[in-house]
């Protein structure tokens, strides 16, 4: 594995910091999150304190481990393409600890005060201040610091999931109290343990309520992993490809199958662009693309202005003759490695764009999709070692800190005890709105949508909530973003401006 490492564009102690920054990020997201799986078990005296946050750590382990990578390359994908291909190794390290440092820094601090807080806003906001700090240092246009649509959609994913968490719980709460509440039985899960303990003098409760509470407690655990986990992977990848970029670049053990099937689906979208050009060539030229293509043969420059079909066919030629006839990527050389990268990543740009024409039907949608996929298969991909890392620091993380956040969460945010019902609504709701996320590639905050599942069990029992929790955890949420994009500018800035 020590081969990967070779041709370092920096020192290896500066490789090593950066590295440590983000398991660092990762553990305290940990135990800054595992409150949103541990509090309502607690609480609900369904699990100890000490065996709860023994599961979330474990099922955190197995979400980030089984969790897949769609969202770590969403957050990668904030970046532009030019400035994730193209930024130097020291500045671009210089960027990402700066955006970490902000976040670890908003992180404790709201942890520290027992605020539930967005690890995910800090990250994204962190990522637009150091992109936008960037922008200005090099005089380039703002417009093209970020990539736009994908903020667009992270940021709508962000806004909207805790209302969603609000309106899937609340329904489901009405549902239970409408439906099951007849029997004795079906009656002791809308009661608080130290109502069930008044009337049978049991201070735990029934096994079924108990079971229930564990398995969603693990559902959060492990859609938990596998959303935030992936940041950490994402972050991590983006790392190695620029500063170690012959060993991280491509996926140098892509088997033979593999690259022949990214090599397949260049074909096929070839063939798809001679049949489609008279209604893709608009959407093409659109593209705020500026790609730089150099080989020893050839210098191609794409940008708004020249950009056409043809050029992007030669992109496609390029890339085919890279890919011809080769069975490993250990036979490319560095510099064969880099522009395979970049004639990927570009090309998977123009497939976005194509996809996004309303002239074209779902069924074309699926299978530039697909091709899609495949042409990235082998360029966006995470090591095990990698992801087992992750998995550990984050797992570790959630065995400790997590006492401050979880008393907010079980005590502070209704007026009243928090059910049986309560609990298992919130955390179904949460496990189910995170896993969606994750498996399509969203990027989404546990804290909120499990506060606002619990606020929303609340309002429907009647019970109310806590009018000043609230209110904090709404200014958190509207602050972080913010407050993070300044942070992490200004860090960046900062250490620029001395170095």
């Amino acid at each position: 594995m020590l081969d990967l490492f070779s041709n370092l564009d920096i020192h290896g102690g500066l490789l090593l910091l950066a590295l440590l920054f983000v398991l660092f990020y990762e553990a305290i997201n940990g135990f800054h999150d595992t409150a949103n799986a541990v509090a309502t078990v607690i609480y609900t005296r369904a699990m100890s304190s000490k065996f709860a946050v023994v599961m979330a750590g474990v099922f955190n382990f197995f979400g980030v481990l089984l969790g897949g990578l769609s969202v770590a390359y969403a957050i990668i994908h904030l970046l532009p393409i030019d400035l994730l291909l193209n930024v130097g190794s020291f500045h671009g390290l210089i960027m990402l600890c700066s955006m970490l440092l902000s976040s670890i820094i908003w992180n404790l601090g709201t942890w520290y005060f027992g605020l539930p807080a967005s690890s995910s806003h800090t990250l994204i906001g962190g990522i637009i201040g150091i992109s936008l700090t960037n922008a200005c240092l090099t005089e380039t246009s703002i417009l093209h610091a970020l990539n736009i649509p994908q903020v667009i959609n992270i940021l709508t994913s962000l806004v909207v999931s805790p209302l969603l968490g609000l309106i899937i719980a609340g329904s489901l709460m009405h549902l239970l109290q409408k439906y099951w509440r007849n029997s004795t039985k079906q009656k002791q899960i809308h009661m608080t343990p130290i109502e069930l303990e008044r009337c049978d003098g049991k201070k735990k409760p029934p096994f079924w309520i108990r079971m229930a509470l564990i398995l969603s407690a693990i559902g959060v655990s492990y859609s938990h992993g596998a959303n935030d986990g992936q940041k950490g992977i994402g972050l991590i990848m983006l790392v190695l490809i620029g500063v170690a970029p012959a060993g991280f670049v491509v996926n140098m053990h892509a088997s033979n199958y593999e690259i022949i099937r990214t090599r397949d689906a260049i074909n096929h979208l070839e063939q798809y662009y001679y049949q489609h050009i008279p209604s893709l060539k608009k959407n093409i030229q659109k593209s705020p693309t500026i790609f730089q293509f150099e080989s020893k043969e050839n210098s191609t420059h794409l940008s708004n202005s020249n950009l056409n079909m043809s050029h992007l066919l030669l992109l496609i030629k390029q890339t085919q003759k890279i890919l011809n006839n080769i069975t490993s990527y250990q036979i490319l050389n560095l510099e064969e490695r880099r522009q395979l990268r970049q004639l990927l990543m570009h090309i998977s740009d123009k497939i976005e764009i194509a996809s996004s024409s309303k002239k074209i039907t779902y069924e074309e949608k699926v299978f530039l999709k697909k091709l899609k996929y495949d042409i990235l298969s082998t360029v966006e991909y995470a090591p095990i070692w990698i992801i087992l890392l992750v998995a550990l620091a984050l797992s570790l993380g959630t065995m400790a800190g997590w006492q401050r956040i979880a008393i907010t969460i079980g005590e502070k945010v209704g007026k009243t005890g928090m059910t049986y019902a309560q609990g298992v609504v919130a955390q179904v709701t949460a496990a189910m709105s995170i896993g969606v996320a994750s498996y399509t590639g969203m990027p989404v905050s546990t804290t909120h949508i499990l506060s606002s599942s619990v606020a929303g069990t609340m309002l429907i029992s009647g019970g109310g909530v806590q009018g000043p929790t609230i209110r904090n955890i709404v200014i958190v949420w509207v602050l972080t973003l913010p407050i993070s994009i300044i942070l992490s500018g200004s860090l960046y800035w900062i250490t620029i401006t001395i170095l």
